[in-house]
C-alpha cells in the first residue's frame, strides 16, 4: 500500500528541471600573479515571458512537462573578494544556437586549449594550459550557454516556440541573469554583459529588458564581433537587392585578407592606411557606382573595376561579371580559387582546400574546421575532470535553430513585432539613454568574414 500510494496517477504533470551546482576551487596565473578562485558548474531554471501570470493548476492534468529551460553555467570567482567591490561579467557566444565553448576556451576562462595559428590543429591529444589572457584578474566571470546548447535544455509544450526567438531568447537570459544575481548575492557588484557575434544582437536587446524591463542597470556593453542590423550582413546580400551597403562594409574585410594573402597588387607594407583608404573609397565613389546602377557610364564602370581589383586581387573579368557586387562566400571561394583553395570565414587569414571547385561560394569555414575539435575535445574533458559537471550528459557545442528561431523582433517603441529584418540598434540606443552612464565597447577583427568590422564602425 505505501508503494501504491507513492505512485502517481498517469495524468500528473512530469516534474520539471531542477537547479544543479557543483563547486571547486583552482588558480589561475596572469601577468605573473596567482589568482585563486572558486568555481560553480550548474544550471539555473528559466520560463518563458509571463510564466507566473498563469494560474498553477491551469495545465495539471498536461503530461507534457512545464516549458521551461535548464540553463548552464560556469562561474568563476575570484577569492577574497567583496561582491560589491567585484565586478560580474556575463559571457556568451552567438550562433543563434551556440553554446560559449568558444569564448570559454579559447579567450577569456581561466584554462585553454592551444590551437594552431592558422592552420589545421592535429588531432587529439589538445593542451590544456593556464590562460595568461583570461579576464579573472579584472572581473568574475560567468559563462552561459543558450538554452538547447551545451548542457542547457528545453522542455514542454512549444518548447522551441517559447525559447528560439530573438525576443524570446532575450527574455530567458534576463530570467537568467536576475537569478543569478539573487542566489550568488551579486546585486550590488557592478555587472557586464560580454556577447561575440549574434551575442551582440543578443545584448543589445537584453541589456534594454535588463533596465527598462526590470530596473537592473549596467554598467558597461562589451560587443566583439557586432552584428546588430541584419540588412548589412555579408552573407546573402544577394537575396535583398535594392540594398548595397553589405558590399561597402564588407570590402575593407576583402582588402585585409587579400593583403594577408599577398593577393593584392602593389600591396603596402602597412595595412592600417591601406584600410581607411577603402573605408573612404566604400563608402564614396563605391556607394555611387552602386547606386548609379544600369545608369552608371562605362568609362566610370571602368575605373571602378579597376580599384576593386586593386582592393580585392580579384579578377576584373569576374568583378564585372558579379555586377560590382561580390558577397561573402563567393570573395571566400574565390580569392585563391585558382589553386582551388577556400579561405576563412570566421578568421580569413586561415585556408583550406575546396570542397567544390565548381561552386560559386564556398562550401565550408576553414577555420571552423581547423580548430572546433580542439575545442570542444578540450571543455568535454575540462568540465568532467576540473570542474565535476556533466556525467552521462551530452554536451552539445552548436545546435540547429535556424529553421526554428523567430527572427521578428519588437524593438521599443514599436506595438508588434515587426516583419522586417533583425535591427537591434533602437534597442542599445534606448538602453544608452534610459542609463547615460552605461559604456559600450565594439571589438572586431579586421579578418572576421562573418561580422566584418566596417559593419560595425558604420552601425555605432
Amino acid at each position: 500500500k505505501e508503494e501504491a500510494a507513492q505512485v502517481k496517477p498517469a495524468s500528473a504533470r512530469p516534474e520539471g528541471f531542477k537547479p544543479e551546482q557543483q563547486a571547486s576551487k583552482a588558480s589561475v596565473t596572469i601577468g605573473g600573479k596567482a589568482i585563486p578562485y572558486d568555481s560553480y558548474a550548474g544550471t539555473i531554471v528559466v520560463h518563458p515571458k509571463g510564466w507566473d501570470d498563469v494560474p498553477q493548476n491551469a495545465d495539471k492534468d498536461d503530461k507534457n512537462p512545464p516549458t521551461e529551460a535548464s540553463m548552464f553555467y560556469v562561474a568563476y570567482f575570484k577569492l577574497g573578494e567583496q561582491a560589491a567591490q567585484r565586478p560580474v561579467t556575463f559571457l556568451y557566444n552567438g550562433g543563434p544556437g551556440s553554446s560559449t565553448v568558444w569564448l570559454h576556451m579559447g579567450a577569456f576562462g581561466p584554462r585553454r586549449v592551444v590551437t594552431a595559428d592558422s592552420s589545421h590543429t592535429p588531432a587529439a591529444p589538445y593542451p590544456i594550459v593556464n590562460n595568461e589572457f583570461s579576464l579573472l584578474d579584472a572581473s568574475d566571470l560567468v559563462f552561459v550557454d543558450a538554452p538547447g546548447t551545451g548542457f542547457s535544455r528545453i522542455a514542454g509544450k512549444d518548447r522551441e516556440k517559447a525559447f528560439y526567438g530573438v525576443d524570446a531568447d532575450a527574455e530567458a537570459f534576463a530570467d537568467f541573469i536576475s537569478q543569478f544575481l539573487a542566489k550568488y548575492g551579486r546585486w550590488n557588484s557592478a555587472k557586464y554583459l560580454f556577447g561575440e557575434s549574434y551575442g551582440t544582437t543578443r545584448s543589445a536587446a537584453l541589456i534594454n529588458l535588463l533596465e527598462s524591463g526590470r530596473d537592473i542597470d549596467f554598467n558597461g556593453v562589451i560587443l566583439l564581433s557586432q552584428v546588430l542590423n541584419y540588412d548589412n550582413g555579408a552573407d546573402w546580400p544577394q537575396l535583398n537587392p535594392g540594398i548595397d551597403l553589405p558590399y561597402q562594409l564588407a570590402l575593407p574585410t576583402y582588402t585585409a585578407t587579400a593583403w594577408y594573402h599577398h593577393k593584392l597588387p602593389d600591396a603596402p607594407k602597412e595595412l592600417e592606411p591601406l584600410l581607411a583608404e577603402v573605408e573612404q573609397f566604400a563608402m564614396g565613389e563605391y556607394g555611387m557606382a552602386l547606386g548609379a546602377g544600369a545608369t552608371l557610364a562605362p568609362e566610370r564602370r571602368k575605373a571602378i573595376v579597376a580599384k576593386l581589383h586593386q582592393y580585392t586581387g580579384l579578377p576584373t573579368e569576374y568583378i564585372e561579371k558579379s555586377d560590382l557586387r561580390i558577397n561573402a562566400g563567393q570573395f571566400e571561394k574565390t580569392l585563391k580559387g585558382d589553386t582551388d583553395t577556400t579561405t576563412g570565414r570566421l578568421d580569413t587569414r586561415f585556408s583550406g582546400p575546396t570542397f567544390d571547385p565548381l561552386s560559386r561560394e564556398a562550401g565550408y569555414d576553414p577555420q571552423s574546421a581547423a580548430i572546433s575539435s580542439a575545442y570542444v575535445s578540450a571543455f568535454n574533458d575540462y568540465v568532467r575532470k576540473d570542474l565535476k559537471f556533466g556525467e552521462n550528459r551530452e554536451y552539445k557545442p552548436e545546435i540547429e535553430t535556424w529553421k526554428s528561431w523567430n527572427f521578428l523582433h519588437q524593438p521599443p517603441g514599436a506595438p508588434i513585432p515587426l516583419p522586417q529584418s533583425v535591427n537591434v540598434m533602437v534597442d542599445l540606443a534606448t538602453a544608452m539613454k534610459y542609463n547615460p552612464d552605461l559604456k559600450v565597447l565594439v571589438n572586431a577583427g579586421y579578418f572576421d568574414l562573418a561580422t566584418p568590422f566596417f559593419e560595425g564602425v558604420y552601425e555605432m
